[in-house]
């Protein structure tokens, strides 16, 4: 019987090395903008709403999904936190935000400092890649629930937008032109189904393109794109433009989330073959013998966000970005008929 918290599985000391190891990573991140150190109950931010005319506050919470699991066969969890930061970062950001701060949530079996300070160092490396503090945050080690070394990891961004800044695609019109910007790889997303097709026995093996091993290419972390879309924006903008709509091509594909910007009555036309799509797409579909319909109902397939832009700014759009593709157009769309259409 257990007579004590250790006993039960719980180490109250490895807990305390942990979050000692976190204050140091978070410390890092810091602005003048953050009140007080980690190791309170909240975190503190000091919001100046006079930087931001009639602010609107913007936030989201996202996970890592079955990701972990590559990352835990191939015990490399120093770039998993990267997947999150910048998965919450790019939710908000299609919406013309700019990230304020950052707070995560890890749980595991057996918790283990060294480890801890691997996941929660790659979470610093994303906030501070955006600008934005790690202000808090929690680590529970719950071992009934999590066996051995599993864990899992979710995050919480809040950012604020000035409502005339506000993109929410109502000004998205027939003819506009979608931009695509290219994913890194699968994000944070499929693996379900890229574990089911590429069983940890072939993660080790290379891939053809670049000698790259499998595990390499499923844990390509997430892309942020915060740069690229300010960089957009201000290119528009200084032309008397700016992006109607904006997708963050996660969970749910294409088909899932591009229509989640666009007003009813709106869809898109894409063109297959107008972007290049990263190898390992390739193989998962290769080896699944999966069709074309479900692989952009359930991956990025290379494209990572679009953005709608008028037409006449199109050029102008795709110049401003060190890689971007025009992939089609939006169009008018009849009830009952699908949103996204490729072609």
């Amino acid at each position: 019987m257990a007579r004590t918290y250790r006993e039960a599985g719980v180490d109250v000391d490895e807990a305390a090395r942990a979050v000692e190891r976190i204050a140091n990573a978070a410390a890092a991140t810091t602005t003048p903008d953050v009140i007080g150190q980690i190791g309170g109950f909240a975190g503190l931010f000091r919001f100046d709403a006079a930087v931001h005319h009639d602010p609107i506050l913007v936030s989201s919470t996202d996970g890592v999904g079955t990701k972990l699991m590559v990352a835990l066969e191939l015990k490399r969890h120093d770039r998993i936190g990267v997947d999150l930061v910048n998965a919450c970062v790019n939710d908000i950001v299609v919406t013309g935000a700019t990230p304020l701060f950052f707070l995560d949530y890890l749980a595991m079996g057996d918790l283990r400092a060294e480890v801890v300070e691997e996941i929660v160092g790659g979470v610093a490396a994303g906030c501070a890649a955006a600008g934005i503090p790690l202000v808090g945050g929690e680590t529970a080690q719950m071992p009934d629930l999590y066996r051995g070394a599993e864990y899992d990891l979710a995050g919480f961004i809040v950012g604020v937008v000035a409502r005339s800044d506000l993109i929410d695609g109502a000004n998205a019109q027939t003819g506009d032109v979608v931009i695509g910007l290219p994913s890194s790889g699968l994000h944070t997303n499929g693996y379900s189904l890229a574990r089911r097709v590429l069983p940890p026995d072939s993660w080790r093996l290379p891939m053809p393109e670049n000698g790259h091993s499998v595990g390499d290419a499923l844990l390509e972390p997430h892309r942020s794109y915060l740069d690229e879309v300010r960089r957009l924006r201000r290119a528009l903008r200084e032309a008397g433009a700016d992006i109607h709509a904006m997708a963050h091509l996660t969970g749910g594909g294409w088909e899932g989330n591009i229509p989640r910007t666009l007003p009813a009555g709106l869809g898109v036309e894409i063109e297959t073959g107008s972007w290049p799509v990263p190898a390992i797409f390739t193989l998962i579909q290769s080896r699944g013998d999966i069709a074309d319909e479900e692989m952009v109902r359930t991956f990025n397939v290379g494209i990572g966000l679009t953005a709608a832009v008028p037409a006449e700014h199109a050029d102008l759009a795709v110049a401003s970005l060190d890689a971007a593709y025009r992939i089609g157009r939006v169009v008018a769309v009849s009830q009952g008929e699908p949103r996204v259409r490729f072609r």
